[in-house]
């Protein structure tokens, strides 16, 4: 069995993936690309990724039946979101090789473990305490205040997160997340948000794509610039950090390190063990995209060129611009003005239906200069109808 796990999987191989939304959709596009077939499993029968993998299971994910149909027909199994139950990686990988792994996996999808888990290996992090009571919020440092109120599990694009100024308001954000445990951080004043997007094989071989810069709005990633305009050898000591941190949980596939930069220093703000939003812009300025790392990962197959040939900026398209000209009813953006632009490459995901802050899409734009691309980019966000409110 071991060296079935340690062999690498050629085309035409099956490959399984638990999530079908739109990072497994890309994912799903680079392994055909490759010559692989494709088996979703996700409980919506409208996935992105399930409309065009070969096979989707709509199940849910911790349906056994459905796990061993996977176990059966696949030659090895990824992930495309950090939620997906650690016990069915872990179930999965007694018959198959599933990567990454469940170990690696349960970390990322629990903020007090990646906290203690950064702690205990020393990489750098904001102040912060476990949340499991309100007790703990009467003995928690007043450093922390004023803090950022966070749920263990399931929060991502601002949800599950509640700014507090003082205990009591961060008594009333504990009691209105019905006492789910929480991650109490402290607030600090941010320089900018960078993110690293890497790509660990099983012989611990690993790739970093350019560092990139990121600009939230409303809690969701907007704007993703490739590279980051912060000085060299800050990106070098972030890429150092995340390839130490997939190191250290023994990571392969492909995984995302987010930081704070704060007086010019690097914080790990959250890791992510799957391909990233931020990275989307190596599907088109990279010579090999995050995906097919993800696919070649998965395979044990040589890891790709993962250096940009372009400066790029990502533009997320939210659910939002649909209702542009009638708040109760969806419309088809005028997608004109950026496929007008023969350096912008528009992304949409295919999703059943909009709604205000979904992921629908995005669009890259692609330049020589970074600078020059970003202001490209900011012209293209406002033609298409975005706005800064």
């Amino acid at each position: 069995m071991t060296s079935q796990f340690n062999a690498s999987i050629l085309p035409p191989a099956t490959l399984g993936l638990l999530g079908g939304g739109q990072l497994g959709r890309f994912f799903v596009g680079a392994a055909h690309e490759l010559g692989y077939r494709v088996v979703v499993l996700d409980p919506d029968p409208h996935s992105p990724a399930g409309k065009i993998a070969d096979e989707h299971i709509v199940a849910a994910y911790e349906d056994v039946a459905a796990l061993d149909r996977l176990a059966q027909i696949c030659a090895a199994v990824t992930t495309e979101f950090e939620n997906v139950p650690a016990a069915s990686l872990a179930y999965l990988a007694k018959f198959i090789p599933v990567r990454p792994g469940a170990d690696a996996v349960a970390t990322c999808q629990n903020r007090s473990a990646e906290k203690h888990f950064l702690q205990s290996n020393g990489f750098p992090h904001a102040p912060c305490a476990d949340i499991r009571t309100a007790f703990d919020l009467d003995t928690a440092s007043a450093s922390l205040f004023p803090g950022i109120l966070k749920i263990a599990r399931f929060g991502y694009d601002g949800k599950g997160q509640a700014r507090v100024k003082n205990r009591d308001e961060a008594r009333l954000a504990f009691a209105g997340f019905k006492g789910e445990p929480c991650v109490l951080e402290q607030m600090m004043a941010l320089d900018c948000e960078l993110s690293v997007v890497l790509a660990r094989d099983d012989g611990g071989q690993v790739r970093c794509f350019p560092v990139a810069e990121n600009q939230h709005r409303h809690g969701i990633l907007d704007i993703s610039s490739a590279p980051a305009r912060v000085p060299y050898q800050l990106q070098m000591d972030a890429m150092q950090i995340a390839e130490g941190i997939a190191q250290k949980l023994n990571y392969v596939g492909t995984m995302a390190v987010e930081f704070f930069v704060v007086g010019g220093g690097l914080y790990v703000n959250e890791m992510a063990p799957r391909p990233h939003n931020s990275g989307h812009y190596t599907i088109d300025s990279c010579v090999t995209s995050q995906f097919e790392q993800q696919v070649r990962t998965l395979c044990n197959l040589p890891l790709g060129d993962a250096s940009a040939h372009s400066a790029a900026v990502m533009v997320n398209l939210l659910g939002d611009l649909w209702y542009q000209r009638d708040a109760h009813h969806s419309h088809e953006p005028d997608w004109q003005n950026l496929l007008a632009k023969p350096n912008v490459k528009l992304h949409l995901y295919g999703k059943h239906h909009a709604r205000p802050g979904r992921k629908m899409g995005h669009f890259t734009v692609l330049d020589r200069e970074p600078q020059a691309v970003y202001e490209l980019a900011l012209t293209a966000r406002r033609q298409i109808g975005i706005t800064d409110d």
